[in-house]
């Protein structure tokens, strides 16, 4: 009989070479995710855009003799040209409203000014509502004096979230510059996501995933996340050019509503109130309203036209994705957010739809089924 030691060794000696690689591999792969880490949100949000606009881009590509290139410099141009005067003013008022509520909760003086007397001659509102703004105007300073040592942490955490939306707003700017020059190389980026996904899942599986990945993160950044973004930008928009108070914020909370698919009326109709009511009624005041109005139910319009109404996400997992993103990278995370939980969402469900190998033994070779 053979001594089996050295078979053993041999074997304990692979292992040993298998664990080295293994540990080798993982230290390199730790390094080179600390390395990525600072541009991953930037990376992502590139990736995003580049798949969300690649069909737009295709289409004007044809315009152009078929260069995708040079579509892919038109989109950037424009969505720049569009997007950046829009965004900064919105983002000087974040800061503006930021810094003062930090100074407020500092110095936990919170002040509601008093009503004007004309909304007491409002009809059927006026009386009541009058006297309720004049008591919180006296009232509720105290009480959120009182509350507010106890909500400081929550609340500087998430006006600090809200501090950085001037870096946000520069990882926009270079993420849509990152996803021209991933458009311009789409074909080539699309073979090799497909590649990636039959390399994990196999080669019956990974073109399936891949294609359910690229329409996940296209039905929510188009009929979601795109939808209330445009909705945010015209809503806040109005808001500024209004002088409305805390403009950026409110904006910010249309986009929260607006992802989370609730009626942007719950903010702009107390906002119309509130212009009606502080500046009386006029010219201006009657175009904001009708603005206002009109943006927060342009949702209406645009989900057929961005093919907003197949997206299959539901929506809880949605808001915990903005609401998630938001808190861990800022800005930018209640885009990006949303859209990676989605297609996270959308991979589990389908590999839990995934219909289970039936045991069905296969017969051995030579055996007879007569």
């Amino acid at each position: 009989m053979a001594d089996p030691r050295p078979i053993q060794f041999g074997n304990g000696r692979e292992l040993l070479d298998v664990l080295i690689r293994a540990g080798l591999i993982a230290v390199l792969v730790m390094s080179c995710f600390e390395i990525f880490k600072p541009f991953l949100s930037l990376m992502l949000w590139a990736v995003i855009l580049a798949i969300t606009l690649f069909p737009l881009n295709q289409r004007l590509a044809g315009w152009f003799g078929n260069r995708p290139g040079w579509s892919a410099v038109l989109l950037v141009i424009v969505g720049l040209a569009c997007l950046i005067g829009p965004l900064s003013l919105l983002g000087t008022s974040v800061a503006d409203s930021v810094r003062l509520g930090i100074q407020g909760f500092e110095d936990q003086v919170i002040e509601i000014p008093a009503p004007p007397l004309s909304v007491s001659d409002w009809p059927i509102i006026g009386a009541p509502l009058y006297k309720i703004w004049a008591h919180a105007s006296g009232d509720l300073s105290w009480a959120l004096s009182q509350v507010a040592p106890h909500l400081k942490g929550v609340s500087k955490t998430l006006l600090t979230q809200l501090a950085g939306i001037g870096s946000g707003i520069l990882v926009f700017v270079l993420a849509l510059i990152v996803g021209g020059v991933i458009m311009a190389k789409g074909e080539s980026g699309h073979r090799t996501g497909v590649a990636i996904a039959t390399r994990i899942s196999g080669p019956q599986r990974g073109p399936q995933l891949a294609a359910l990945c690229t329409a996940t993160i296209r039905a929510v950044a188009q009929g979601v996340v795109g939808i209330a973004f445009i909705q945010m930008l015209l809503v806040g928009i109005g808001l500024v050019v209004m002088g409305v108070p805390a403009a950026g914020v409110l904006a910010l909370l249309v986009l929260l509503l607006g992802i989370t698919q609730l009626p942007i009326l719950l903010i702009t109709l107390p906002v119309v109130i509130y212009v009606f009511a502080h500046d009386g009624v006029g010219v201006s005041t009657i175009i904001f309203a009708i603005w206002t109005i009109l943006a927060g139910l342009s949702d209406n319009v645009l989900k057929p036209l961005l093919l907003g109404r197949g997206v299959a996400v539901p929506m809880p997992v949605v808001l915990i994705g903005a609401l998630g993103g938001m808190l861990t990278n800022g800005i930018i995370g209640l885009f990006i957010g949303p859209v990676l939980l989605a297609v996270g969402y959308e991979l589990f469900m389908s590999w839990v739809a995934q219909p289970l190998v039936e045991d069905n033994p296969q017969p051995l070779a030579g055996q007879d089924h007569r």
